[in-house]
């Protein structure tokens, strides 16, 4: 089942919590700028288009988020949330 995305005022909405997409994470980057700098590797990824295969758990997921995203280096809960719902990867 597919949940419908709705961006509203910095808030996008998946399933059924919003997930601010303006929330401070370091030095002024937010939640959406790390989601924005790493979707389109992520997405060649999960379409089958990269070296890597793509993910199946949360925690390849997250540990991937952890070491590509510029500067911080700690997944971000929400960025790693905001991907697994967008890729459907439920498994831990």
């Amino acid at each position: 089942m597919k949940g419908k995305k709705k961006e509203i005022r910095g808030q996008l909405t998946l399933f059924s919590e919003p997930l601010t997409l303006k929330k401070h994470i370091w030095e002024g980057w937010t939640v959406g700028d790390f989601i924005e700098a790493l979707a389109p590797q992520l997405r060649m990824i999960m379409e089958g288009r990269s070296y890597l295969k793509p993910f199946t758990t949360r925690e390849q997921l997250s540990r991937w988020c952890g070491d590509n995203q510029p500067y911080y280096k700690k997944p971000v809960p929400e960025v790693v949330a905001y991907f697994a719902e967008k890729y459907e990867i439920f498994r831990k």
